[in-house]
């Protein structure tokens, strides 16, 4: 899958989650690296609803910044979060298609588990009629 990842810090946290996805086979772009949160989001959101990638992950400090720079970008669904089960849920009901992480609250192994979640639990197609009818 080709992932956009953009984080305004570039953090040890940061490369072990783009070596994780490069090591599970996934084509990361890093559109956005070391610059203001909202420049980050926003390039990152852009490059989902261009389709140059299939889904996005951004960084920051909280993940709440880049959740809601990103979520300005019509077309993108942008969850901020902190578990496996809210980014499963965030796919399958919501049809989130950029991922944003604190790099603050979140471990190595948790957001390894997050990114896994993410990107193979499938869209549960009854939530996405809802979802639709709603925005």
């Amino acid at each position: 899958m080709k992932i956009a990842f953009g984080s305004d810090t570039n953090t040890p946290l940061v490369q072990s989650m783009i070596s994780f996805l490069v090591d599970n086979g996934h084509q990361v772009t890093a559109v956005a690296m070391g610059e203001v949160w909202t420049d980050v989001a926003k390039q990152v959101a852009e490059s989902v609803t261009k389709n140059q990638v299939e889904r996005g992950v951004v960084c920051c400090w909280t993940g709440t910044g880049v959740s809601i720079a990103a979520n300005k970008v019509p077309g993108v669904r942008a969850a901020l979060c902190t578990d496996a089960q809210t980014a499963a849920g965030a796919r399958k009901y919501n049809d989130a298609n950029v991922l944003a992480i604190s790099l603050r609250l979140t471990s190595e192994e948790v957001a390894k588990e997050i990114l896994e979640a993410f990107l193979n639990v499938k869209v549960d197609p009854a939530e996405l009629e809802i979802v639709n009818r709603l925005l």
